[in-house]
This record gives C-alpha cells, structure tokens and sequence, in this order.
C-alpha cells in the first residue's frame, strides 16, 4: 500500500521502527492514548519498549499489517504508517509471569 511489501520479517521491521523513533516519526492512536493512561504508562516507556523489545511476527489486523514488540513489562502494537512513520496502535501490561514475580520480589 505504501510502497514497501508486507509483512516484514522482524528483523526489517525493528530497523523500521529504531529509524521512525530517531526521526521522531510517530504517531499514536486515540485507542493507545487511552490505554496507556489507563496502566500507567507514559509516552517515554513506550519509546524505550520499542527501542528495546523483541519484534513479533507481523499479524494482519483492522485491514493492515500489525507488528507486537514486547518486552518482560510492556507489549506495543505499531502499524508502519507510510515509508517513513509508524503509528502506536496500543499497548499493554503483559501479566506477570512466575519469573517475574521472583524477580521483583
């Protein structure tokens, strides 16, 4: 649709996703806002989540490609908005695993 074949293989779309953040191209949707006031979760924590997470295989969704970066505290969903923004579609708090709970404890 934008000009670049989809889905990309998470390597791809981690580049993708390191390059829109340091050209600060990227847009949130109202759904995402909400979710993140909702838990807590500032602009800033998203950032370092899709700077630091692991890239998901891409899942078709709503009519476009959506790509999970997760990490052990925060799950972004991005849809790659044109050759150069992407848009945060969501995000949550992954529930916490027995691992977790030992390690913050």
């Amino acid at each position: 649709m934008w000009g670049v074949d989809e889905p990309l293989a998470p390597a791809e779309a981690r580049r993708f996703i390191h390059a829109c953040l340091a050209a600060h191209a990227v847009g949130w949707s109202r759904h995402a806002l909400g979710r993140m006031s909702e838990h807590g979760v500032s602009a800033p924590d998203v950032e370092f989540a899709l700077r630091a997470g692991v890239v998901l295989p891409a899942e078709w969704e709503s009519g476009s490609w959506r790509y999970r970066v997760r990490t052990r505290d925060l799950v972004a969903v991005v849809a790659f908005h044109s050759e150069r923004r992407i848009k945060i579609v969501t995000v949550w708090r992954p529930p916490a695993t027995p691992h977790t709970r030992r390690m913050e404890t």
